[in-house]
């Protein structure tokens, strides 16, 4: 009796996945619970179980292909076991052998990000790097060789056509679903962060002791927590079906991330909870996980409210779109040096330009612009932190 192992529903209202790569191959006997694909979801690559053991008679699904809740992926079968004919399998450089097992794809997310920018698909492409994987080289070669589809359109004036899919297809609907669904409004301040970046500075030797490298963003994630305290109307979300506000009382902080394939927003959890030291170091982690896309979903939701630290990029103000089910998105920019008015002088100081998107259903702007003047007061006074917490 074989059966049929479908894509089952992995939460988050996740509709479909990308495929990034088998685990098996046909033939191999597997265990229940045995990881047998790796899958891209909204915001992480997953690995998806068989909910039962057996012998995997034919995968049916191609790696980079886009799979949707309840289709199959592969077919598993009990007892003896016979190759399933298949049609022989067509790609650009002709025919390939009945039979020919297909293989696992390995690539850095940076690599497979060029690989969907250049049209080429990872799975007609000779890796070089270890264990196989392949490298940025292997696809200038394989684009060297082969003239692509994507490319000829490109050619005949219409530009360069790139598939839309992946963690940047999830991105755009997001985007897209978060400004269809809300009342997005943005407010700007700015702050003199002099002393504290000097307070930073003063700190920063004993943080590397610990072997923790101190930044100003642990700061301004502490700094926005105690407003927030006084500002419960950002800390929150919408139940649109109830027509219902929900004041969130814990601090979980969703921290944009740059990657190669796109922005990720892993959440700081209890942020109330923890040290600058402490947020310094889950930043560093989370950061560095981001990057190798290794974060699981569980750590990709259930955030309260959303920081984005572009200014490191060379950004001054922005209107961040929300990242729902928040009701607001922070935006940290570039701090420069400026002539600013300091105790009665004009003075030279290092200015924070900050943005603030929030839900317009939610709050207005004068409750905005009292919790940013707040926020700035904790970030231009450290000491207020201390004398203000609670």
């Amino acid at each position: 009796m074989s059966r049929d192992f479908k894509l089952p529903d992995l939460g988050e209202g996740i509709v479909e996945v990308e495929l990034r790569a088998w685990l098996v191959r046909e033939g191999e006997e597997i265990v229940e619970h045995q990881p047998v694909a790796e899958v891209e979801t909204a915001k992480a690559i997953v690995q998806v179980p068989s909910p039962y053991g057996g012998r995997v008679t034919r995968i049916v699904r191609a790696v980079g292909e886009t799979v949707r809740v309840g289709e199959t992926l592969l077919v598993v079968g009990e007892g003896d076991w016979r190759p399933v004919a298949r049609p022989i399998s067509v790609g650009i450089v002709g025919e390939l052998p009945e039979g020919e097992e297909p293989r696992p794809v390995l690539a850095m997310p940076a690599v497979r990000k060029l690989a969907r920018e250049m049209g080429i698909e990872l799975s007609a492409v000779a890796g070089t790097g270890p264990r196989g994987s392949i490298t940025r080289e292997d696809l200038e070669k394989r684009a060297a060789t082969v003239r692509l589809p994507e490319a000829a359109a490109g050619a005949g004036g219409g530009g360069e056509r790139i598939p839309l899919r992946g963690l940047r297809k999830t991105i755009a609907g997001n985007l897209m679903a978060s400004l269809k669904g809300s009342a997005q409004v943005t407010v700007t301040e700015e702050a003199d962060v002099s002393e504290l970046r000097a307070l930073r500075e003063r700190e920063q030797v004993a943080s590397e002791k610990q072997g923790i490298h101190l930044t100003l963003l642990p700061f301004f994630i502490k700094a926005t927590q105690h407003a927030l305290q006084k500002h419960p109307s950002l800390n929150a979300a919408v139940d649109d079906a109830a027509g219902e506000i929900i004041l969130k009382k814990e601090y979980h902080f969703g921290i944009a991330v740059d990657t190669a394939d796109g922005l990720l927003v892993p959440v700081i959890r209890n942020v109330e909870e923890k040290s600058i030291l402490q947020l310094a170091r889950e930043l560093a982690e989370l950061g560095r996980r981001a990057a190798e896309r290794s974060l699981s979903v569980d750590e990709l939701r259930g955030g309260s409210f959303t920081i984005t630290n572009y200014g490191h990029l060379g950004g001054l103000f922005s209107t961040p779109i929300i990242n729902r089910p928040d009701v607001a998105i922070l935006g940290f920019g570039r701090v420069a040096e400026r002539p600013w008015a300091h105790r009665g002088e004009i003075a030279i100081r290092r200015i924070l330009p900050i943005s603030l998107t929030f839900d317009h259903r939610v709050t207005d702007g004068a409750d905005a612009s009292r919790f940013l003047t707040l926020l700035v007061s904790y970030l231009e006074d450290p000491g207020l932190l201390f004398i203000d917490s609670r």
